[in-house]
């Protein structure tokens, strides 16, 4: 899943300067993914444009200067009881999970620890914040809905490239330096791909999601 940029959230809001007008609507706006070498070091405090990354951005066969565009996009919120995953007994949950209790009590959890569920339903926490033991699962209370972002997957097809990361910004700016940094999906090493489609696939949750 990526990471926001502070910055991002500020934009999503106005700016940081009272009377600041929109910078980023999500819907409306052209988003795109960019991809970037392992050169790029990520600030998610400071960085807050596109030119703040542009000088890493990969180059090579397949690939255009400034990425593709987001297809499909969606930005939704669910309220807890409405969270299609329920927890399951006895199943294996990968950190960042989220799951609301077969019963619904109006809250959403996040596996803070992966493992897998213990035989029988543990007594959901419901005081935000509070956790849970559920066999090697650690569940965490994070509120009473889920907001997702989310996009077709993107693809560069007869491509060479490598990649270390992807950064997902505003483009409908003019310029490199008033395109809003929204996230930073790191892929954990570089990847690489030699006439071959490079795609990168989003979390199934979304690439941003956040509980409130």
């Amino acid at each position: 899943m990526a990471q926001w940029y502070a910055n991002g959230v500020a934009a999503a809001f106005g700016s940081t300067v009272s009377g600041g007008t929109p910078n980023i609507d999500f819907l409306s706006d052209t988003i795109n993914i960019a991809l970037l070498t392992s050169a790029y070091t990520p600030d998610y405090a400071a960085h807050d444009f596109f030119n703040d990354v542009v000088a890493n951005e990969v180059s090579g066969t397949g690939y255009s200067a400034g990425g593709v565009t987001l297809g499909s996009k969606t930005l939704t919120v669910t309220a807890a009881n409405s969270w299609a995953t329920t927890a399951a007994i006895s199943t294996a949950y990968t950190l960042g999970r989220i799951v609301r209790p077969s019963a619904g009590n109006g809250y959403v959890y996040r596996a803070t620890v992966g493992g897998t569920s213990a035989g029988s339903a543990p007594t959901w926490p419901t005081v935000v914040g509070q956790t849970v033991t559920d066999g090697s699962v650690v569940w965490t209370n994070v509120g009473v809905a889920v907001v997702q972002w989310d996009a077709a997957d993107p693809s560069w097809t007869s491509s060479t490239i490598t990649a270390r990361y992807a950064v997902i910004y505003d483009r409908t700016p003019a310029t490199d330096a008033t395109r809003p940094l929204m996230c930073l999906i790191d892929f954990g090493s570089d990847k690489s791909t030699s006439s071959g489609t490079f795609a990168v696939t989003i979390d199934t949750l979304g690439f941003l999601v956040i509980t409130v």
